[in-house]
């Protein structure tokens, strides 16, 4: 297990993301290589050595130093006992480590302790002045607006990075974004930056563009972005599409990778007949994973099953989910442990001449089964759901896994309520207390012959426990091509005036979130984007929402707008090719993306691609 602090549902670890950074990494190793085999007088002012130890084992100290009084003579967490710092003078040590990036103010401080003892700190690790925000402390949080993606480009394959300059919105002026893209060995084959320009303009990185400007070999790695001059969040926001290339009919997308390192993660199916599953284990951190060290296991079953090979800094190794259990299938789930090593893993489905990629998500360990969930008043209604596509039973078909998203979650109850587009219900289906090993997945398709949406929610009429982190798989497959996507999602409350905790949750702000700003993408040469725009509704009798959707050009300018209405619990295809003028959407670009707003209610929704042979991508959409 990798004792790192990180990150949270509602913010991060700023230390830490300082810490793993891939420039601090480099500098770190270099510190971990110098200082080897040394006796280390760790002074450790902001209670950082745990995570700094964690992710650079090299720096490991012989004495832990504190200025605390509180903290003297109590277990270091290294087998020792916490020293008084103005005890430095007396204790045998090579050298002192300071945990701190202002050099200046640690040489100031202990300079009458040292007593010719060599000084290091992390102000080697501290990024360059070009890359931080100027007036702000070094560890604010947007210094380190960072994230990870999944990126190849190959005979067979390209990627292509989707967003806007929603950072703009912020006040945020001079963007940069800077990249450094890790091959599958983990070795650096490019760094660039991207200046942003243009409030609310598009934001393409394509692979092969990237393979072409750099002449770089073929490639299947990882793309560490840095967003310089953020404002407003820390969050790096994308859609992240994959196409085939040549004769390969592969159409698929996912999204931000969530920099976020979880001991678990779930959401990952078994195989089907006649599926390859490859989980895409990307190291996040500048030190090697040992092997042995991520396993895997069937949902509920403690049968380990462990990647046996070492995996270094920032290297991408592809796991066979079939070789380690060839035993299990769909509609059986597993789990990933990785131990806090890497961020949110992506799979990858080959079935046939075909592949589709989804990601995992964050299995919670610090959360609980709440009884208050099974008492919430009227004013909740049916409280936490989670919203999806059902897609039109005559051309797709559509299931439904239900998925155990926290450690000490052991039963799920829940029931599907399904609804047409214009709100209607269309059936009710319990689903029982399902235990945490259950293997239960739905076809909507044979419950309703109308395309609309279904919610899960919680139904405790045989009993069972709810922690608010509802999860739930989808997968659509087209009767006419055999194309498929599937994406995963997690319950909130939508739509209700009272709020229970952070719900209904807001982008910005305080709950309730009662409003709406979403993404599309625009489609490109043949291809044409879609989104399944949903209004959840939590309770009954609310009203119409009213929204507007506005086209924006590659370059960020507003080019039209107009309006649709979706009644509460129904739901709306938005393709923008049917919506807008022909030659609005062509001064649009290629990075022309339309932006959904709504002021008087949240609305959720699922965005992709579709080809002319029939081929289409799924997943969830963003909102900023």
């Amino acid at each position: 297990m990798l004792d790192i602090r990180t990150f949270g549902p509602k913010g991060g670890n700023v230390l830490y993301k300082a810490l793993a950074h891939p420039v601090a990494a480099t500098a770190l190793s270099a510190m971990e290589q110098r200082l080897s085999g040394r006796k280390i007088a760790v002074y450790d002012p902001d209670d950082t050595v745990q995570t700094l130890t964690a992710l650079y084992p090299g720096l490991k100290p012989t004495f832990v130093l504190t200025h605390d009084t509180e903290q003297v003579g109590k277990n270091d967490g290294f087998g020792g006992s916490y020293h008084a710092l103005v005890d430095l003078p007396d204790i045998e040590a090579d050298c002192v480590l300071a945990l701190s990036f202002d050099d200046a103010k640690m040489r100031g401080r202990l300079k009458d302790l040292l007593h010719g003892k060599e000084l290091e700190t992390l102000a080697p690790a501290r990024l360059p002045d070009s890359m931080i925000v100027r007036g702000r402390p070094y560890l604010d949080k947007l210094n380190f607006a960072t994230n990870f993606a999944f990126f190849r480009d190959d005979a067979s394959f390209s990627t292509r990075i989707v967003t806007a300059n929603y950072w703009s919105n912020y006040q945020s002026e001079n963007l940069r974004y800077w990249m450094r893209l890790f091959d599958e060995g983990g070795t650096v084959i490019a760094e660039w930056e991207m200046p942003i320009e243009k409030a609310n303009s598009g934001i393409i990185i394509d692979s092969s563009e990237i393979r072409e400007r750099f002449d770089l070999p073929a490639f299947t790695g990882q793309l560490f972005i840095h967003v310089l001059g953020a404002r407003g969040h820390d969050v790096v926001k994308y859609a992240l599409d994959i196409f085939g290339k040549g004769e390969n009919p592969s159409l698929s997308v996912t999204h931000d990778a969530n920099a976020w390192p979880s001991v678990r993660f779930a959401t990952l199916p078994a195989p089907a007949p006649h599926e390859t599953i490859t989980v895409w284990v990307q190291n996040s951190h500048g030190t090697t994973i040992p092997a042995g060290e991520i396993t895997f296991n069937t949902m509920g079953k403690e049968d380990h099953r462990s990647v046996d090979r070492t995996i270094g800094p920032f290297e991408t190794v592809a796991v066979d989910i079939g070789a380690l259990f060839p035993d299990v299938q769909w509609p059986a789930q597993l789990e990933m442990r990785p131990k806090r090593h890497l961020v949110r893993p992506r799979y990858e489905i080959r079935e046939g001449n075909r592949t589709r990629i989804a990601h995992l998500n964050v299995e919670r360990d610090n959360i609980q089964p709440d009884p208050a969930i099974r008492a919430f008043p009227k004013s909740l209604g049916r409280g936490f759901l989670l919203p999806f596509p059902i897609l039109d039973p005559k051309h797709y078909t559509s299931f439904v896994q239900p998925t155990p998203m926290s450690e000490a979650l052991h039963s799920q109850p829940v029931r599907l309520d399904l609804f047409d587009e214009n709100g209607a219900p269309v059936g009710s289906h319990f689903l029982g207390n399902l235990p945490r090993d259950h293997q239960t997945a739905i076809a909507l398709h044979d419950l309703t012959d109308r395309a609309g949406h279904a919610d899960l929610v919680y139904d405790f009429r045989d009993g069972g426990e709810a922690d608010g982190w509802l999860h739930g798989l989808m997968r659509y497959r087209s009767r006419n091509t055999g194309h498929a996507a599937e994406t995963s999602f997690g319950a909130h409350i939508f739509n209700t005036l009272m709020t229970w905790r952070s719900e209904p949750q807001s982008y910005a702000g305080p709950p309730p979130g009662l409003t709406t700003r979403l993404f599309l993408k625009l489609g490109h040469d043949a291809l044409q984007s879609f989104c399944c725009l949903i209004h959840p509704a939590s309770v009954e009798g609310t009203h119409d929402s009213s929204t507007t959707l506005l086209l924006h050009s590659a370059s960020g300018h507003l080019i039209a707008e107009t309006t649709i209405t979706i009644p509460p619990s129904g739901s709306y295809m938005v393709r923008p090719h049917e919506l807008f003028d022909g030659a609005h959407l062509e001064q649009a670009g290629v990075g022309g993306y339309v932006l959904i707003r709504d002021l008087t209610c949240r609305l959720f929704g699922y965005h992709g691609l579709e080809n002319p042979d029939g081929g289409f991508s799924l997943d969830h959409m963003f909102g900023f």
